[in-house]
């Protein structure tokens, strides 16, 4: 669950630029529910008890797609980015950009699945 001040503006990126489903919307909750394929999103409006002034997050939402080259194709030139396509040596290719909220969602594809990456 993530927050937004905006529900309308996330509502329209989430489903006008990346191409979720909005499954479940209430204005009257501050909530909504997003759909894509195997990923599922929710977002409401901040909480009052929580009193954070603007929604954060440390991390980023990692999407793994079959095509990234199609999905950057499409988000390239309506999402702000992050970074833009490339290789990395850990075995993928991936972009990142960021939501209405400020959000990282970096999408990602396997390139290489002979790398294993060490679980110590």
């Amino acid at each position: 669950m993530l927050e937004t001040k905006d529900l309308q503006a996330t509502m329209h990126f989430y489903t006008e630029v990346l191409g979720f489903n909005c499954d479940t919307f209430s204005e009257e909750w501050g909530w909504a529910h997003f759909s894509k394929d195997k990923i599922a999103i929710m977002f409401s409006r901040p909480n009052e008890e929580r009193n954070i002034p603007e929604p954060i997050m440390s991390g980023s939402l990692y999407i793994e797609v079959d095509d990234v080259d199609s999905v950057w194709d499409e988000l390239k030139y309506t999402a702000k980015v992050c970074y833009p396509l490339e290789n990395f040596e850990y075995g993928m290719r991936e972009f990142g950009v960021f939501d209405n909220n400020g959000y990282l969602l970096q999408f990602g594809e396997v390139i290489n699945k002979n790398i294993t990456v060490d679980e110590d």
